[in-house]
């Protein structure tokens, strides 16, 4: 599935908003990774898109981790929010970054799971979450120092799905794969 940076960027600078300017890396992905799962049970479809994976850490976006940590090159979304990763922290790239007028891509339901999990687990560090995603994560498996891809449908069924909604789910994931491939070799031709 296609990796969304401009709501991933979004995402993430409304948490770093929401704890003050700053946060750890580790929390932040941590964060973002427990918005997926619960878009997804209440949405069908993940706040940003791209991989979910199974991690000696717990689960993350695999993507959006890479990001983060510089492996992959952004389209200018990330950095325009997202100030270079120093000391695993991560910052706004302005100060004056103002959610409600500033990160208008999300909408209304982002901003409610955002919300939902920001009072849930917002108090809590990052090596805390590590913790809690590995103990109440059950989409989690341990990779043995590697990593391994976490289906969006052991996800759904993990959140309780119906198996009807799991395959719904992946038939709208299908028909979302075709049609990036089809855009993407277009805009590529």
């Amino acid at each position: 599935m296609s990796f969304d940076e401009k709501k991933a960027s979004q995402v993430a600078a409304y948490f770093i908003c929401k704890s003050g300017g700053g946060m750890h890396l580790l929390k932040l992905m941590k964060l973002m990774y427990l918005s997926a799962p619960r878009s997804l049970a209440d949405y069908g479809e993940p706040l940003t898109w791209g991989g979910l994976v199974s991690m000696d850490h717990g689960p993350v976006l695999s993507t959006t981790l890479n990001l983060m940590n510089g492996f992959i090159p952004g389209s200018g979304d990330w950095d325009s929010r997202i100030s270079d990763r120093e000391d695993h922290m991560l910052a706004l790239a302005r100060e004056d970054i103002d959610p409600e007028n500033d990160l208008t891509y999300l909408s209304d339901a982002d901003i409610g799971i955002i919300e939902a999990v920001w009072a849930e687990f917002g108090h809590m560090g990052g090596f805390d979450l590590c913790d809690l995603t590995h103990g109440i994560r059950t989409e989690w498996e341990d990779p043995e120092a590697s990593s391994n891809p976490i289906p969006y449908d052991r996800i759904l069924e993990c959140v309780g799905c119906e198996p009807g909604e799991v395959e719904d789910l992946k038939e709208r994931v299908h028909s979302k794969n075709v049609i990036d491939s089809v855009v993407f070799r277009s805009c590529s031709a």
